[in-house]
């Protein structure tokens, strides 16, 4: 940060002193076409410095990026698909979880852009899938236990989607991207809460959610509305109505940068919650910026993965994939 407001000062002072002369009398044989010469070629220079000072901080932020060993299981079809992990090792109030060690992935979402345009997909944490790793059935999010890369197989395995590049980001992180942002605007039908998570909207309409209240509004497995004065349960499968809130969410999200022009708040915004993002150990720098860039143009449309309950031989309460799942699956393939 200090080495752009330098060369932007230096630049800058370039600039200043063309300008004092260009204010100077023309006469004793100063052609003003010199002066605006040298006043373009300031202006450029001040450019290409600015440029290459935020191209160091870029770097400066990028090496600080963890990379995980994915690349192995990285794979390509038709357009480009991210998986986009949300890690968790906390409950609601910040407490770790008791028992479990490390992070989980409480959150898998696939975002597939393809010319020009993009959707996304929540694949249900509760999703009962073959663990390539263990060879057993199990929960999607479980097959994290043997990591990342794991994770990606298992998306692909069982899915048959192919995904390109890997991005994971930690809830601490989250919540700090939506406080840079200012705030996330969301709209509900009434007042709602969850003990579990901590939300706690107090009012009908749009709302505008800090960090914290945005983790506890995407995180919602218990969300209970306000209605004529008494709390009413969320209808349906609650692992479904979360997942389309954090589709909602997202969009959200993406829409509030791509409204951030200006590129030193964003690389702020990235600086602040690079410590809990990890990537694909195959993406470069370039490739992190155009993705960034990539995003900032994206409007998601958010998709229905049609998922059906049951409960098996040993008790769990799990979701299986229901009829006209194969169609929207084969739309990420």
């Amino acid at each position: 940060m200090y080495l752009v407001v330098l060369v932007a000062g230096l630049a800058t002072g370039v600039v200043a002193e063309h300008l004092t002369s260009a204010r100077a009398p023309v006469g004793a044989g100063r052609p003003r076409r010199r002066t605006v010469s040298r006043l373009i070629l300031a202006g450029a220079l001040l450019v290409v410095l600015g440029t290459l000072a935020m191209l160091v901080w870029a770097n400066s932020i990028f090496n600080r990026i963890e990379k995980v060993e994915v690349s192995d299981a990285l794979s390509s079809g038709s357009g480009t698909n991210y998986l986009l992990v949300g890690a968790d090792n906390t409950l609601g109030g910040g407490e770790a979880r008791e028992g479990v060690d490390g992070i989980r992935a409480d959150t898998v979402m696939v975002l597939h852009v393809a010319g020009g345009r993009s959707t996304m997909l929540s694949l249900n944490r509760d999703l009962w899938v073959h663990n390539p790793a263990t060879g057993q059935e199990g929960r999607l999010n479980a097959t994290y236990n043997q990591g990342p890369a794991n994770l990606v197989r298992a998306v692909t395995e069982n899915f048959q989607i192919p995904i390109d590049r890997y991005v994971e980001i930690d809830f601490d992180s989250f919540s700090g991207l939506v406080d840079s942002l200012g705030g996330i605007e969301v709209t509900v039908a009434n007042p709602a809460f969850d003990l579990a998570s901590g939300l706690d909207i107090k009012t009908a309409g749009t709302v505008r959610l800090d960090g914290a209240q945005a983790l506890a509004y995407v995180r919602s497995r218990h969300y209970t509305e306000i209605v004529d004065g008494q709390p009413r349960a969320e209808g349906g499968l609650p692992d479904v109505n979360r997942t389309m809130r954090q589709q909602a969410f997202l969009r959200a999200v993406m829409g509030r940068v791509t409204a951030t022009r200006n590129p030193l708040s964003l690389l702020s915004a990235a600086e602040r919650m690079s410590a809990g993002l990890r990537i694909d150990d195959d993406m470069t720098m370039f490739d992190a910026i155009r993705m960034a860039l990539t995003m900032t143009r994206l409007d998601p449309q958010p998709t229905a993965l049609p998922v059906t309950p049951r409960t098996t031989s040993g008790g769990a309460a799990v979701l299986e994939l229901g009829e006209g799942a194969d169609a929207v699956l084969a739309a990420f393939r």
